[in-house]
């Protein structure tokens, strides 16, 4: 799934189409190794995200810009300095490597024009995005690599930019066909796709294993070629140099037998039969879009929330523990009645037991009358025994109340821990997540931040909204907090309230207005409850739903508990729908 020189020099050719000329309007940093610049242009402002993640490295015009940080980080603010006005003037790529320039006409403090250049090395763990002047010196960086990092070259501020080791492959923008075939046939002891890849500059596996079964139908060993395969092999690279030069690739993604997104590329792919899908974009910007928008948002939400994650993680294990602990604390109560006919039999039996012996003969008429051999001290007398008999009897008792309640408490919170974490897991903003820290603050879990200086107080969020077939308005909480808010505050008696069965998960409203219910639109909201949920990457999913009327919040209950009892059940597949 990398994203190779091939596809980059594709996005530059449409980024190109798009944002040449254009001004710099606002630059953001989203997280530490993302930047998204607001490009303004005269038939309108594009967003182009840059993204120097290790498993998700990248350059392209987005339309799903994440949400900024409330306070930018100091390099976001230098590049707001350095960039904002700046024009882009030209975007450059050596050869096809995986490196990208993208020049701008700036300005210094005095008011002369200057260059500038932000470099975006597109190399997995080892990308990066550097500011360059004009002199070609690094400004600064999204990462920056001292000796200790690397041997061959340090990215630190004011150091001179030199570019990454080159591969010494072959450019198929400059070399002939000839050339290639002959390099790849040099190597005799490897796969055709192994070859290709060794030989030429920037292409993928994805790619060298789709040339070598348009030549071949199969990835033979080089050894193994004949001539019409050699001939099959220069036609083939023919096609694709040609396809390349004039920019006629299609933006492809296949998507395996669980319709989860497997690989992507600039050709049509064909290697894998029928065995996966094929889906095609109109831009690569779109593909990539679309391919990386759901793992970054969870991995930018882990980055943000880490304190969070580890606080519920904790506090889960914690629970647990608990729980299991005071479980086998209450088994051990359940001889308790036991010690209670041991203290009747010996109060019963006392005139006649002897005294200074390890256990007591009587008859249990508990039991027939048969005879029990009660254990006793034998430094206590009968009567003694039997106080200690209704002693330990009446502690026991005591403790099975105690860790019967506590065990309920520990369970509800248990639940509670696993609803907040849902809600984490599926949090998309900065926002949402301040939401459900302050939960958790409000609720004694974690303890407040303060803050130096002024912050600007967040407004409240409002839950998702969907629209049914039929126009019925459909609302979704988002946290635990407003689920609360929305199923006992904001809906109306005669409204119809959803809920996955015994799985943590988003309250659902379906706002009825006080007409009748369409059983599709109770379809459509049962299958956002389950996406809304834990349960979103399961199948036939159980969603409890019922009038708003029916809930009720017990006593000292957590945020987003209620009880209902009459309710009916609907089994769906999760399914996300268009928010309004």
């Amino acid at each position: 799934m990398a994203l190779d020189g091939i596809f980059l020099n594709y996005l530059k050719y449409e980024i190109e189409q798009k944002c040449i000329n254009a001004k710099v309007d606002k630059v953001n940093q989203p997280s530490k190794e993302e930047l998204v610049l607001i490009m303004r242009t005269r038939e309108g402002s594009f967003k182009l995200m840059l993204s120097c993640r290790a498993n998700s490295p990248r350059i392209h015009l987005t339309d799903y810009a994440p949400e900024n940080p409330q306070n930018p980080p100091m390099l976001c603010m230098l590049l707001r300095k350095k960039l904002c006005g700046a024009t882009l003037c030209g975007i450059r790529q050596e050869g096809l490597d995986r490196v990208l320039f993208l020049d701008f006409d700036s300005h210094n403090e005095i008011g002369d024009k200057i260059k500038l250049t932000l470099c975006i090395e597109i190399m997995s763990k080892y990308s990066n995005i550097i500011l360059i002047d004009s002199q070609g010196n690094i400004i600064d960086s999204l990462k920056r690599v001292d000796s200790t990092k690397s041997s061959v070259r340090e990215i630190l501020p004011s150091v001179k930019y030199i570019l990454p080791p080159s591969q010494n492959k072959l450019d198929i923008l400059t070399a002939d066909v000839e050339k290639i075939a002959e390099a790849i046939l040099s190597d005799s002891n490897k796969t055709l796709s192994s070859a290709i890849l060794k030989a030429i500059e920037g292409v993928s596996p994805i790619v060298c294993r789709e040339l070598a079964f348009k030549s071949v139908g199969d990835d033979k060993y080089v050894s193994e070629l004949d001539g019409e395969d050699i001939n099959n092999l220069k036609i083939t690279l023919e096609r694709f140099i040609n396809k390349v030069k004039n920019h006629e690739g299609v933006a492809t993604v296949a998507f395996n037998s669980e319709s989860k997104p497997q690989d992507f590329s600039f050709l049509d792919i064909t290697q894998y039969g029928n065995a996966v899908k094929l889906k095609h974009y109109e831009t690569f910007s779109s593909l990539l879009d679309d391919f990386y928008y759901e793992r970054d948002r969870i991995e930018r939400t882990k980055q943000k929330a880490q304190d969070l994650f580890k606080l519920l993680h904790s506090s889960i294990e914690r629970t647990s523990r608990k729980i299991n602990i005071q479980q086998a604390e209450l088994k051990e109560c359940d001889n308790r009645e036991t010690l209670r006919i041991y203290a009747e039999l010996i109060t019963a039996n006392q005139y006649q037991l002897p005294k200074g012996v390890e256990y007591y003969e009587v008859e249990n008429y508990y039991d027939d009358n048969k005879i029990i051999k009660v254990p006793c001290d034998v430094a206590l007398s009968p009567t003694k025994n039997a106080q200690k008999y209704y002693k330990e009897y009446k502690k026991a008792f005591t403790a099975e109340k105690m860790l019967k309640e506590m065990i309920e408490q520990g369970k509800a919170e248990l639940e509670y821990f696993d609803a907040v974490l849902d809600c984490l897991t599926r949090a998309e903003t900065e926002a949402e997540l301040n939401e459900i820290r302050d939960e958790l603050v409000t609720g004694g879990y974690l303890k407040k931040k303060v803050q130096s200086g002024k912050m600007k107080k967040s407004k409240s969020l409002e839950p998702m909204k969907f629209l049914a077939k039929d126009g019925t308005i459909i609302l979704v909480g988002r946290n635990n907090i407003q689920n609360d808010k929305l199923s006992l505050k904001q809906a109306q008696k005669s409204d119809m309230w959803l809920h996955t069965k015994n799985i943590p998960g988003s309250h659902v409203i379906i706002s009825a207005q006080g007409e009748e219910i369409a059983d599709d639109t109770i379809q459509q909201a049962a299958e956002l409850a389950a996406y809304y949920s834990s349960a979103r990457n399961s199948s036939k999913v159980g969603v409890d739903y019922t009038l708003v009327k029916n809930l009720k919040k017990p006593n000292g209950a957590k945020p987003g508990m209620v009880v209902y009892e009459t309710n009916y059940t609907i089994y769906v597949d999760p399914k996300d729908y268009k928010r309004i």
